[in-house]
């Protein structure tokens, strides 16, 4: 990764559908997952929302890597997780554990596990800028064959929810209203799908 980004890059560089979106949000987890030898131990801990792509960014890691990845971890046995932090350390090959959040808002109640996860860099993907925003707005609507012009983009942007569920939520309700059909989706149309959800903030009154 080069010391200056634009906005939005994708990671690894190429075309693939399996391509992690880089904006300010989440490129310093993006980094820290590229510079393992910096690492101060073999194991990290990657911290996200739900739906933000933390666990495709956690297969480019292995892919790129050859490392193991632990994903939703959280409900998983502590010992294990204990162990398999300890096997990354002896065999060298680094470890990356998902979860929705660090310790302490991740109850961990084994004193060695959380004291090794405490260890380790900690990778976190933060709620999403507005260029990604966009960007994952673009990719949605064009996966689906959904035809969203730049004006509806920018109109969506600048009202809904900054989170990554919300945007998958939004293009969810909009392909629904839309019947699945390849047809043009309209400002007035996404105005009156999502007036009356959670999703939008409501539009200012005109004196």
């Amino acid at each position: 990764m080069g010391a200056q980004l634009a906005l939005p890059l994708v990671w690894p560089a190429g075309p693939s559908d399996d391509e992690f979106l880089v904006t300010p949000s989440n490129e310093a987890a993006v980094r820290l997952l590229a510079d393992t030898a910096a690492w101060p131990v073999r194991a990290a801990l990657l911290v996200g929302p739900r739906k933000s792509g933390r666990s495709l960014l956690a297969r480019i890691f292995a892919a790129r890597t050859g490392g193991q990845v632990i994903d939703d971890a959280e409900p998983l046995p502590e010992a294990d997780l204990f162990h398999a932090w300890n096997r990354a350390q002896g065999d060298g090959k680094p470890l990356l554990i998902v979860a929705d959040a660090p310790p302490p808002v991740w109850s961990v109640r084994l004193p060695d596990l959380r004291s090794r996860l405490g260890a380790g860099p900690l990778a976190v993907i933060g709620a999403p800028d507005d260029a990604l925003v966009r960007a994952l707005l673009q990719r949605h609507f064009l996966r689906r064959g959904l035809d969203a012009r730049p004006d509806l983009i920018d109109w969506l942007a600048g009202r809904i929810e900054r989170t990554h569920l919300t945007v998958l939520r939004v293009v969810d309700a909009l392909e629904e209203e839309s019947g699945g059909r390849r047809r043009r989706l309209t400002i007035p149309m996404a105005r009156e799908t999502l007036a009356a959800t959670s999703m939008i903030v409501p539009e200012p009154r005109l004196l």
